[in-house]
């Protein structure tokens, strides 16, 4: 198969491919590109946006230049009954999904619930989960604190550059999954390569940055008034989660990852050898976005053939055709 632009496909309620909006944050690598084939000209490639509406950075509709936030201005049907009751009828995404390339380790922060979120920022707060793509042997993320800590003591701690003392560290690898409740401090350590599935916001409140700079020179911003607001300032334990397999169906196992009141996400494994075919299809309720992780594929429906890579996201709208997926891939499938 070869990568293909498809034709914007909006006005037909059809599926289409998402190129994703870009962030070139300091601790960034190279992996998105070496490993997903995305072919963007930048160093370094911290971040891919690959669903989003966020104003911070919007994907865009493969095939044409279309913002997803026009398209679904346009048709807000694609979002589904469910998710415009979310959103109060606004045409937009209540969630984000990224893909990210921890070269080095990311601040320690924390983010708001949605009361807190709305009433000091006007928008939503950010609980996320993480999906672990690749890990060098080494690698290890935060994931709140290894005793019980008050505002003063973490205060303290970071006035003395040694809050990595109280902080929960824990090994990572690939495979693993990561549920972030927001006010949980938390980090994601160097030789991560992440698929993060959020709510759509782009709150972060940094309580420590290990006093790197940018390229100007200049530190960037600590919010550790904010971030002690609203922080969980109990010990955590693990946050691992067990995957498990929910069922199997023509050439496809469906795992549950993680399901919340945000946001739902499934792993397909798909193996479709033999002529054996998965059908796929969406309701009312909600949109779906499918992440390619792994392999390649093919979907098609009535007058309708789309490839897609490792790397990919497509966006399939509420209601959508049937559907049958052919291949051999990993699939996140995200759904509200």
């Amino acid at each position: 198969m070869t990568r293909e632009n498809t034709k914007c496909p909006c006005d037909k309620n059809l599926p289409f491919i998402l190129r994703p909006a870009v962030k070139d944050y300091l601790w960034g690598g190279s992996r998105l590109n070496d490993e997903f084939n995305f072919d963007i000209p930048v160093s370094p490639f911290a971040e891919a946006w690959v669903c989003s509406t966020h104003s911070d950075g919007v994907s865009i509709v493969s095939g044409s230049e279309l913002y997803l936030s026009e398209v679904l201005i346009k048709h807000p049907e694609y979002l589904g009954s469910h998710v415009l009751q979310l959103t109060e009828g606004r045409a937009e995404l209540p969630i984000l999904i990224k893909l990210i390339d921890a070269k080095d380790n990311l601040s320690v922060q924390v983010h708001p619930d949605d009361d807190y979120a709305n009433k000091f920022e006007g928008q939503w707060g950010k609980t996320e989960m993480w999906y672990v793509l690749g890990a060098k042997n080494d690698a290890r993320l935060v994931y709140g604190f290894n005793q019980d800590v008050d505002k003063n003591c973490v205060i303290n701690a970071i006035e003395n550059k040694n809050i990595n003392e109280l902080l929960n560290y824990v090994p990572v690898h690939k495979d693993d999954i990561f549920y972030i409740e927001s006010g949980t401090v938390h980090a994601i350590g160097a030789g991560c390569l992440i698929a993060e599935i959020q709510q759509s916001s782009n709150l972060t409140y940094r309580l420590y940055d290990y006093d790197r700079v940018d390229k100007y020179g200049n530190k960037r911003t600590l919010h550790v008034k904010k971030a002690l607001d609203v922080a969980k300032l109990e010990s955590s334990m693990t946050p691992r989660q067990p995957m498990r397999v929910l069922k199997y169906k023509s050439g496809c196992a469906y795992e549950l990852l993680a399901r919340c009141k945000y946001f739902q996400v499934e792993r397909m494994l798909l193996n479709t050898q033999n002529r054996v075919l998965t059908e796929f299809q969406t309701g009312s309720n909600t949109f779906h976005a499918l992440l390619c992780i792994e392999g390649c594929g093919v979907l098609f429906g009535q007058d309708f053939t789309m490839n897609f890579f490792k790397g990919d996201c497509i966006f399939i709208p509420a209601e959508s055709i049937k559907l049958t997926l052919h291949g051999r891939a990993q699939i996140l499938n995200v759904s509200c």
